[in-house]
């Protein structure tokens, strides 16, 4: 079992949370990015894929290397909807998992989402990353990681 977290856009709280999962359950996390990363010392477990290319390059790399067990982290609603068919499991940087019920739903607003931006209506965002969505994530990696090392 692999933690693989799409580090292109994970905010530095996300990564932090997953540095210390990582070495506390001795578990081996992947950051994967489309640009050079620096691993924080003392961390045994991580290690970091550099590939080249445009932003969906780190997101291919994930959905080929990920296995059925394995966690990833991403906001990337359509390597989610590849990756949970697959059986690994998909939280993103504010705690929600992915699931084989909501998959579709989710890319499928995505999906309009990007249609309106393209027409040029502003569709906001969502609201700054905070105390409280870190502590969300961390608990729901907590969940899922305890739930994936039981069924491995």
């Amino acid at each position: 079992m692999k933690l693989w977290l799409d580090a292109d856009a994970a905010p530095r709280d996300v990564k932090d949370v997953c540095f210390r999962a990582s070495e506390r359950l001795a578990l081996p996390a992947v950051l994967v990015a489309n640009h050079r990363l620096t691993l924080p010392l003392g961390y045994r477990f991580l290690s970091t894929v550099r590939v080249e290319g445009g932003p969906d390059v780190a997101d291919q790399y994930i959905a080929t290397h990920a296995d059925k067990g394995d966690v990833a982290v991403t906001a990337d609603i359509p390597l989610a909807a590849i990756l949970v068919p697959k059986g690994v499991v998909v939280i993103d940087p504010r705690g929600e998992e992915y699931t084989a019920e909501i998959i579709g739903e989710r890319l499928s607003v995505r999906n309009f989402m990007d249609t309106l931006r393209s027409t040029g209506v502003e569709t906001g965002g969502h609201a700054p990353y905070g105390a409280r969505e870190k502590q969300a994530f961390a608990n729901a990696l907590d969940r899922v990681l305890t739930r994936a090392l039981r069924t491995a």
